[in-house]
């Protein structure tokens, strides 16, 4: 398959966990590659609308998913402004839940998300698209776009089960293990096993990112702010790591403004 990603970036956010972290990582890291300068679509892919709610927009499409995937509609024109220059957004909606259903068993639905994506590529180099925490159709099609999946882990045993089971789906799969990265999110190291994580993680994390995302009350403030760390408290211990994780990304895939 001709992938977009020869065209521009694309960093898809997943894990089969819930409460991971992995929207807050999404929104920030698009946030921060806005900042540096580079053209960000952030794609809200989870029916919940978090990361639409976390920057301010207001979930729902003006046309149903169902047109956008079958290109009776161009999904061009369901993207809006955010606050952030170079920051855009494609918002979620309740009715994405249904979309398994437009990628039909049997197809191949990461070609028609290819197809999608493609005209995205003249206006943007990076599309960080934040996926709801299941194994579905279109999480497969995701990963097999994606130029990198990054997938929080919060350092405990259950994570690694999680971690395996993502990874047993790859082989399976045969998406490329290579593009998975594994990094810690909601590390508290007044707790002896997430210290330990952080110096020594556990060595099945292949590929784990050397940056950890620290628990914090300033990610949840998120929520109130509507809006990315950066945008309300730019000294904070959380905004340093996030920007510290988008540098290792970037450098990882070389993205540049």
């Amino acid at each position: 398959m001709e992938r977009v990603s020869r065209l521009m970036d694309i960093i898809a956010l997943h894990n089969l966990k819930g409460g991971v972290g992995k929207t807050a990582t999404a929104v920030n890291l698009a946030d921060q590659a806005a900042r540096a300068g580079v053209p960000t679509l952030l794609w809200d892919l989870d029916a919940q609308a978090a990361a639409t709610w976390c920057v301010g927009a207001a979930p729902g499409l003006a046309r149903p998913p169902a047109k956008l995937f079958r290109r009776k509609s161009p999904i061009g024109r369901e993207t809006v402004r955010t606050r952030q220059t170079y920051l855009d957004l494609l918002p979620a909606d309740g009715s994405l839940r249904q979309l398994d259903d437009l990628i039909d068993k049997g197809k191949d639905g990461a070609r028609l998300l290819d197809r999608l994506l493609q005209p995205f590529s003249e206006n943007y180099g990076l599309v960080v698209l934040d996926c709801p925490p299941s194994f579905s159709r279109l999480a497969d099609a995701v990963v097999r776009v994606a130029t990198r999946v990054l997938c929080p882990l919060i350092p405990a045993p259950l994570s690694l089960n999680a971690w395996r089971q993502m990874v047993a789906r790859f082989d399976r799969g045969r998406y490329g293990r290579d593009t998975l990265r594994p990094f810690l999110s909601m590390v508290d190291r007044r707790r002896g096993l997430h210290r330990r994580w952080s110096e020594a993680p556990p060595t099945s994390l292949r590929h784990c990112l050397r940056t950890g995302i620290p628990y914090s009350t300033d990610i949840e403030q998120m929520s109130v702010h509507r809006q990315p760390l950066a945008a309300f408290a730019p000294r904070a211990t959380a905004t340093e790591a996030y920007r510290r994780l988008w540098l290792e990304l970037a450098g990882d895939i070389e993205i540049r403004p």
